[in-house]
């Protein structure tokens, strides 16, 4: 068992405004400290969510290989391993993506499966269920958003042998009853506990055009507990267990006890 520090930052995103929000993206890694981490950097960071129409969507989006993308790897702490949301542009088709990177380059590019709302309107889905690669910091996960609604995707990556999950988010507020944990937190926590998955949610705040933020920046234990909220500089942060083991008590194995025969 070893732990490590997971960060996940509530950018504060300008629609439609790339330049500032690369800019605040380049800020936020630089500020991280140094060492072995990961960061996770909200949903479409870099261009906002509340898109009009598809021809706007397509004139914010980047192609995996952006320049102003790739140059972002330079910001990242030696040893870290960062997450960014971007609107990806793949010929004729937009994706809602998860570019994964460290200082050496891009490590990896997710596109979201599950897609929300109005998204179908500017996204093509992806094909896979979220992402697992081996780095630095060991087996990551990556999904976004709405994918963690669905538990086999988190169950399925913790399978797959991911140590820890990044999850950037845009998640619309949604009435709750006084004291409650938004019930998208409440997945997660249902899901890191399920399968000892710690996750970096990141998460916007504020609004967008129209539309009010959860603010569900968090980092969630793989016992699924919350152990870290923003403080005023947007960033969630705590050093959490990177374990192989499932075990859960002396006598039961949360993925030896499964029985898949039966489901």
């Amino acid at each position: 068992m070893v732990e490590l520090r997971v960060s996940a930052i509530a950018l504060p995103i300008q629609f439609g405004d790339e330049k500032r929000n690369l800019a605040a993206a380049k800020r936020a890694l630089q500020l991280s400290p140094p060492g072995p981490q990961l960061v996770v950097l909200p949903e479409l960071a870099t261009s906002g969510y509340v898109f009009n129409d598809v021809d706007e969507a397509r004139s914010l989006s980047m192609s995996v290989d952006d320049s102003r993308l790739v140059a972002l790897a330079a910001d990242v702490p030696e040893g870290a391993v960062a997450v960014i949301g971007f609107c990806e542009r793949a010929g004729e088709k937009l994706f809602n993506s998860a570019l994964v990177f460290d200082r050496s380059g891009t490590l990896g590019c997710y596109r979201k499966a599950h897609l929300w709302d109005a998204e179908h309107r500017f996204f093509d889905v992806g094909d896979q269920a979220g992402l697992v690669l081996d780095t630095s910091i060991g087996r990551l996960g990556v999904a976004i958003c709405y994918d963690v609604e669905f538990p086999e995707l988190p169950r399925r990556l913790a399978l797959a042998g991911a140590e820890v999950l990044a999850l950037p988010v845009n998640w619309p507020r949604v009435d709750r009853p006084h004291g409650e944990h938004p019930p998208e937190t409440i997945q997660v926590m249902a899901a890191a506990r399920a399968s000892r998955l710690p996750t970096a949610i990141a998460d916007r705040s504020g609004t967008e055009r129209g539309v009010e933020w959860t603010g569900g920046t968090a980092v969630v234990s793989g016992e699924g507990w919350v152990v870290a909220t923003p403080g005023a500089d947007g960033v969630a942060s705590s050093f959490v267990e990177i374990t192989s083991s499932k075990s859960n008590g002396e006598h039961n194995d949360l993925f030896a006890d499964r029985r898949p025969d039966l489901y």
